[in-house]
């Protein structure tokens, strides 16, 4: 809950002011001018602006009227074939206020929906489509059933750059009085891998412990591996050294408290920084999603981690 607070008081309130997706912005505004909308699909990462745009879309469309006109729904909590017949039927079948001839229904996270949802939902869409419009969002649009995708108009989000998280991050410096460095804001950036959500979540848990965010105080609380010590263990496999690579691997995991997942990660970033030629990193690269895809699964990270240092170790001897 710490970013509901912020994310909420410095959320964009205008088409403008939505960054990182200015080409998808000027198509739902424009159509949103024409009051000619369909139902729009959102997909894209999460952290990304898909519920803002939404809000702003519904705000832009009926003023103040916007909260009797507007459902909105998280479908990973209310996922059931019920809601969409009960909750979502009756909302949807009732005329609007105001002058716009349709209410808008938002489905946040429609992706958790199951499928017999998502079949009843199809039939709502069809049956209600001049009385009601459907905004759907998801991090995935594959896992959408194809007759709920060709009824929308699908809008595919990307992950914010870096100048774009560092605007927002320096309107809320400014707005709370904090002081960030430059290389704090480049961890921030790294650690919330393009998801502003992620990054406001990091400066107020910073910000909560000193108003001047320095990298050190960042690191701490991301609890990310640095890409140094990450460096210094795959050196160590690489020149043959087994025993110290294994002994730096587990100093950095209990250390620093870091996930097996979250080493794989930096691991996965580090490769391509790696002296060695382009075949073995291919190599290696491969070994790594493997090792991943075993602790996802629910293998001891450790040992499965020990296992990509052995063939790192291998690597460097060219077998």
């Amino acid at each position: 809950m710490i970013s509901k607070i912020w994310t909420e008081k410095f959320r964009p309130t205008k088409f403008e002011d939505v960054l990182g997706q200015e080409h998808i912005v000027k198509r739902v505004q424009a159509l949103t001018n024409s009051l000619n909308i369909p139902h729009l699909m959102f997909a894209g990462p999460a952290g990304t602006g898909k519920s803002t745009l939404a809000l702003i879309t519904v705000k832009d469309l009926f003023g103040e009227t916007w909260r009797d006109n507007y459902l909105e729904l998280n479908a990973s909590d209310e996922r059931g074939i019920n809601i969409v017949r009960e909750k979502v039927k009756n909302f949807a079948r009732t005329k609007s206020l105001g002058n716009v001839p349709f209410k808008v229904i938002f489905l946040d996270e429609a992706d958790a929906l199951t499928p017999e949802a998502q079949q009843a939902l199809r039939r709502t869409m069809e049956n209600y489509s001049t009385t009601c419009r459907f905004i759907l969002s998801c991090n995935y649009s594959s896992k959408i059933i194809d007759p709920i995708q060709s009824r929308c108009a699908i809008f595919r989000f990307k992950l914010l750059e870096k100048k774009d998280v560092e605007d927002v991050l320096k309107k809320i410096a400014i707005e709370e009085k904090l002081t960030i460095s430059p290389e704090a804001m480049e961890i921030i950036y790294e650690g919330s891998e393009g998801d502003c959500r992620r990054a406001i979540n990091i400066i107020q848990s910073t910000s909560s412990i000193s108003p001047t965010i320095t990298s050190e105080l960042v690191s701490t609380i991301i609890s990310n591996a640095k890409p140094k010590d990450i460096k210094v263990v795959l050196d160590y496999a690489l020149s043959g050294d087994f025993q110290k690579a294994r002994e730096k691997l587990l100093d950095v995991m209990l250390k620093e408290s870091i996930s097996g997942q979250d080493v794989i990660k930096a691991i996965q970033k580090e490769i391509w920084n790696l002296p060695i030629e382009p075949e073995i990193k291919v190599k290696i690269t491969e070994k790594t999603g493997e090792i991943e895809f075993r602790i996802t699964e629910g293998s001891d990270p450790f040992i499965q981690l020990e296992s990509l240092l052995a063939s790192f170790v291998l690597a460097g001897l060219g077998k």
